[in-house]
């Protein structure tokens, strides 16, 4: 697993932990490579019958998979306003995060879980303040 040293895990503002940095990150930096546990897609049933139903990725070239991010992976809040982006690589398998844009020291790194940072439709759970778990 490769990421920025200044990445830390504290209590969010949008509820449970998130993923700041501790040091000014600029626009276009690759922030986290995050290994992933690949899963068939019928164990989706079970994992969303646990503590996991908020963690895993939808994975595949034809979304037919799901994932476990390890690292700091599942841990990145959602808003409709990221700091972030995450881009599945399904040879490595990782996922990487990118910064897209200059992310300020203290600041809370967040993405869209939709997948595409631009994409406003509606999520699975209640996120409040636009974001969190």
């Amino acid at each position: 697993m490769q990421s920025i040293p200044s990445l830390f895990i504290a209590p969010s503002p949008l509820g449970g932990r998130g993923v700041f940095t501790a040091a000014p990150i600029p626009q276009g930096a690759l922030l986290e490579i995050c290994p992933v546990i690949v899963l068939p897609g019928q164990d989706r049933q079970h994992l969303d019958r646990t503590g996991l139903y908020d963690y895993y990725f939808i994975w595949g070239e034809e979304d037919e998979l799901c994932a476990i991010a390890l690292g700091y992976g599942s841990l990145y809040n959602h808003s409709f306003q990221p700091n972030a982006e995450y881009r599945a690589d399904f040879d490595g398998p990782t996922l990487d995060f990118y910064a897209l844009r200059d992310v300020e020291a203290g600041e809370e790194i967040t993405v869209n879980y939709n997948g595409d940072p631009d994409n406003r439709e509606a999520l699975w759970f209640n996120a409040r303040q636009l974001g969190g778990r």
